[in-house]
């Protein structure tokens, strides 16, 4: 049977060897590979072909950018096997996307643990390589047969020079921060099973194309979730960045003493971790004193209101 696509040479593809398709390409399933090649219907114009199969080769480039072997954070992302000149071929994920496998199957607190980890790892390398994702959901995680997580789909990706400077990069309103912010939603879509979409042009005027990260109150709550103050750290600015976040990830056990005293401690120190590098001594003597006054308040919280455990 035939699917709604076409090749570049007009032939129809097999639906069979349709894995997936998104904006401007379609993935095929061919000799074990996942093989992207630029989205074409049979209604298609030149123009909207020629405008895909640009978008595919600016996304090979992040893929170029990206790979380093002898960064093993670089295991996050979806193998690439190999480019043409109409074609990217990739690593085949046989689970699928995460919020397809998340629709059927709910993962255990220790593995939501482990690939929140993943991701934020993985988020760090690509920061560190100069790159902002823009585009970070459920659907671009996919799962292979072991139920790891690698991230794919880098179609909206920005490819930034070499020697910018990731706390302060804006492209067209896309940040680090909001990169960190998506990668919240997914977090909050594994831990809850409910899809958790941000729009970021919400409240935009028809002439502002800028991406904007949504007021507090058009996102969901975390209250009661497991790990939900990481998810809030992600939403309001707390995690400055990508490591940051990670430390945070890293400082999580399986069983926590108290979520309302982690939601506030740990994210600080993170932020304070950033703030004090490569910073004179009285700044980093003034971060610490604020750390030790932090955790006085937070121990007498827990005292006043204790909680037995705090599961992930």
């Amino acid at each position: 049977m035939s699917s709604p696509f076409l090749n570049l040479q007009g032939d129809p593809i097999p639906l069979e060897q349709v894995l997936g398709s998104g904006g401007s390409a379609v993935v095929l399933l061919q000799n074990d590979m996942a093989v992207k090649t630029p989205l074409r219907y049979l209604w298609s114009s030149d123009s909207d072909v020629k405008a895909n199969l640009e978008s595919l080769r600016r996304e090979q480039d992040v893929y170029r950018r990206l790979q380093d072997p002898e960064d093993d954070r670089s295991d996050g992302i979806v193998r690439c096997i190999g480019f043409s000149n109409e074609a990217t071929h990739l690593g085949y994920m046989n689970n699928g996307d995460l919020r397809t496998y998340l629709a059927t199957c709910r993962p255990s607190q220790q593995l939501q643990l482990t690939w929140f980890r993943e991701m934020a790892r993985t988020l760090s390398y690509i920061h560190d390589r100069r790159v902002l994702v823009a585009d970070i959901a459920s659907r671009n995680f996919l799962l292979d047969s072991d139920l790891c997580i690698k991230i794919c789909d880098f179609s909206e990706a920005s490819l930034l020079p070499l020697d910018s400077d990731m706390d302060a990069v804006d492209d067209n309103g896309y940040t680090t921060r909001i990169d960190i912010g998506l990668l919240g939603a997914v977090m909050y879509e594994v831990a809850t099973g409910n899809k958790c979409e941000i729009d970021l042009f919400k409240d935009n005027s028809p002439t502002d194309g800028r991406a904007h990260w949504p007021e507090r109150k058009f996102l969901p709550s975390t209250q009661g979730i497991g790990l939900g103050w990481i998810v809030e750290g992600c939403w309001d600015g707390e995690f400055s960045s990508a490591h940051s976040l990670l430390r945070a990830l890293n400082s999580v056990s399986p069983l926590s003493s108290s979520p309302m005293a982690k939601s506030r401690i740990i994210p600080l120190l993170a932020s304070i971790t950033d703030a004090v590098r490569n910073r004179p001594m009285t700044t980093i003597i003034g971060a610490l004193g604020l750390a030790v006054f932090t955790l006085i308040i937070g121990r007498k919280k827990i005292f006043i209101s204790r909680d037995h455990s705090f599961p992930l």
